[in-house]
């Protein structure tokens, strides 16, 4: 095994060995730039397998029956969603997360600083220091940038598979010009830490971007056991237009009607069974019951 000091940094020592786990659906000519990391990688590190992922859930699974005598890291190879799933399958075992970013978004990438060389990554994967950090859990599903309810779900909800290949993160963009003028903006009660709030939508920050690149919740940290509420009061296309502008500016947490709270128990209901959103999926539907997971996940950091 590769040792580390208590603050986590890498010792000198065997080669980590990690588990690619690679998700061939994430993103345009993904598997061109996971060869052109794995070339980087091979001298570096050993490489135990590339297990390539075949339906929703797959990589779940490979991560919950991965032998932490034998594997080190597993390097997500994907996006948003293939992290997710690796997140909730590492639960319980001793073996920490490492990303090659493929993906449609790759918000944790952006988070840590993680930038898209191949070399980069390789260093990253092979070398980088481990460090704790901290994940939501939202109805007992965990999640580790983001979970959401109202508008911003609803985007995600009706997104499609074929369209996401198409067209990558427009089609985000997209669906939200469309949804903008269809959307029924029922309001939601949202309870932080016991203090009740109405929203038309709400977004469970576990970190600063949302999105990829863009800075929604400048308080938030994945290294702390804090989570952001970021709470959209306004309605109708206007309002989202204005979101929008103001989270690509960076100038979203000033505006009149959204307000930033910080807690570590939230509850988010709404009339109707509204669906709810974690990293980029669609995972169960209101209520929702949110709180800090209790167990931190290993993530190998730039350096």
């Amino acid at each position: 095994m590769v040792s580390r000091a208590a603050d986590g940094a890498v010792q000198s020592g065997p080669k980590r060995r990690i588990l690619v786990v690679f998700n061939p659906a994430a993103g345009r000519n993904r598997r061109a730039k996971l060869n052109r990391v794995l070339d980087v990688l091979g001298p570096q590190a050993e490489i135990v397998a590339v297990s390539e992922t075949a339906v929703p859930g797959h990589a779940e699974f490979i991560a919950r029956n991965a032998d932490p005598a034998r594997i080190d890291l597993i390097a997500a190879a994907g996006g948003d969603g293939t992290i997710n799933e690796i997140v909730n399958g590492l639960r319980g075992r001793n073996i920490a997360l490492g990303l090659i970013p493929l993906g449609t978004a790759n918000v944790l990438a952006d988070e840590i600083g993680l930038r898209r060389h191949p070399n980069a990554i390789a260093r990253t994967l092979a070398s980088g220091a481990m460090r704790n950090i901290h994940v939501g859990a939202a109805n007992g599903r965990r999640f580790v940038m983001m979970a959401g309810a109202g508008f911003d779900a609803d985007v995600v909800n009706a997104v499609s598979l074929p369209l996401k290949k198409k067209l990558g993160p427009l089609a985000y963009v997209w669906q939200t010009a469309k949804q903008a003028f269809t959307d029924s903006y029922s309001e939601c009660e949202v309870v932080v830490d016991g203090a009740s709030y109405r929203t038309t939508s709400a977004v469970i920050c576990n970190g600063r971007h949302y999105g990829g690149p863009f800075v929604a919740a400048p308080g938030a940290t994945v290294t702390d056991d804090l989570l952001h509420v970021i709470l959209l009061k306004g309605r109708g296309w206007f309002s989202v237009l204005r979101y929008s502008v103001a989270l690509v500016t960076g100038r979203l947490p000033r505006l009149h009607d959204v307000q930033i709270v910080a807690g570590r128990t939230i509850k988010v209901s709404s009339h109707g069974a509204r669906p709810v959103q974690a990293d980029g999926d669609i995972i169960t539907t209101l209520p929702l019951s949110v709180d800090v997971d209790p167990e931190p996940v290993r993530l190998a950091f730039p350096t």
